[in-house]
């Protein structure tokens, strides 16, 4: 299933790198990591479809707290669209007091601000899903920790002018197609999603051209896109170009049919859009059926991250959930990404053992055991289990 797609071809290693000896993390950039490390050769994203475009990062090759950008996860709904910075504009409409088209220059010359945030795919953990789950069949790796630079949606709502009646800020992306298999769209279709209000205008969401630190690639919505910190990654709109804002809830495709969960009020189970992420924590390594040396000493390493509030705690058992012990956190917390943590676990006995972590925040949210049908095949953070063998 590895497929490497350029530029793939320069970094660290993948599986055959999978040791239990890490080396240290600090601040390095995402694209100095392999120097540094020394690691070889990224073996490349996995194909979870071709067309539309849809690669994961194959997880048990997280080194740092930053994916780099050729290992970054992507997710498309439509074919990438061709666009250039010369003849793109970014439309702010709606109800505001002056329509805006707003150029990629003039972009770029507004005050910008750096947030570093995870993003996470809503159907990320699909693949786990029994029986088997209709949609991309994620496993671990539709998602990746950046730096996302650009100009506070704030700022570009508060120079249009916002009318006293608006609730909603809708965002369409330039990919368009047609989604012909159910639920079916309506004809030719924009990706569209929108934020309310209260939301669109904190200061961690941003209008973004940079991505640690360089222009967008096209596969990640270049020239530029939105970001949405502790949302998933629906909500962060890719190829942005149009902006308006709202005196009405929106309930397009994307916002009401798709990327949509049951909550239920008074026993009445009703489609509301997916928003916030959940508490969550990944083993890294040892991989899936990894064979451990009995006698020594094995890193358990992986990332825990959250929506709107923070990770304080991750905990790890290597007896199916009979037990559990604390991990260390490797790294303070930063608001919107995901925390580093590890554990050093010593095997005595041959055998086959399932090692689990789950994730608590502040807020007190823990990872549940099971995945809550109501959530159809999105919001997936329940435990999962690593299987490996000690001999």
């Amino acid at each position: 299933m590895n497929e490497p797609i350029a530029p793939s071809s320069q970094g660290m290693s993948g599986p055959a790198a999978l040791s239990g000896v890490m080396p240290t993390l600090g601040t390095m950039r995402p694209d100095d990591t392999a120097a540094a490390t020394g690691r070889g050769t990224f073996p490349g994203l996995i194909t979870r479809e071709k067309e539309p475009l849809n690669l994961e990062f194959p997880f048990p090759t997280l080194e740092a707290p930053l994916v780099p950008t050729n290992r970054f996860y992507i997710r498309s709904h439509f074919p990438i669209p061709q666009l250039d910075t010369t003849s793109w504009r970014l439309h702010i409409g709606g109800e505001v007091r002056e329509e805006l088209n707003i150029s990629y220059d003039e972009l770029q010359n507004m005050p910008s601000k750096t947030v570093t945030a995870t993003l996470e795919c809503a159907g990320n953990g699909r693949a786990r899903l029994t029986p088997k789950a209709k949609g991309l069949l994620w496993e671990q790796g539709a998602v990746g920790n950046a730096e996302w630079t650009g100009v506070p949606l704030s700022a570009l709502l508060a120079r249009a002018g916002i009318k006293a009646e608006a609730v909603e800020v809708i965002f369409e992306g330039a990919d368009q197609g047609e989604i012909k298999e159910e639920p079916k769209s309506p004809g030719v279709i924009h990706f569209a999603r929108s934020l309310p209000l209260a939301k669109a205008n904190q200061g961690e969401v941003l209008v973004v051209y940079l991505m640690n630190g360089k222009p967008l690639s096209p596969e990640h919505g270049f020239p530029v896109r939105l970001v949405v910190p502790g949302w998933y990654g629906m909500a962060s709109v890719k190829w942005l170009h149009k902006i308006t804002v709202s005196a009405t809830p929106f309930e397009g495709y994307w916002q009401t049919i798709e990327y949509a969960y049951w909550r239920r009020e008074h026993g009445q189970p009703a489609l509301t859009a997916i928003t916030e992420m959940q508490v969550k924590a990944e083993i890294a390594r040892p991989a899936l059926h990894e064979v451990i040396p009995i006698g020594q000493p094995y890193r358990i390493f992986g990332a825990a991250w959250t929506g709107e509030s923070e990770v304080t705690c991750v905990d790890v058992s290597t007896d199916n959930g009979s037990t559990w012990q604390p991990a260390e956190l490797l790294d303070a917390s930063t608001p919107f990404a995901w925390r580093m943590w590890e554990m050093t676990w010593t095997p005595h006995a041959p055998g086959r053992y399932t090692l689990m972590a789950r994730a608590t925040d502040r807020a007190g949210h823990t990872q549940p055991t099971e995945h809550t049908p109501d959530r159809r095949t999105y919001m997936i953070n329940r435990i999962s289990a690593v299987e490996v063998t000690a001999q």
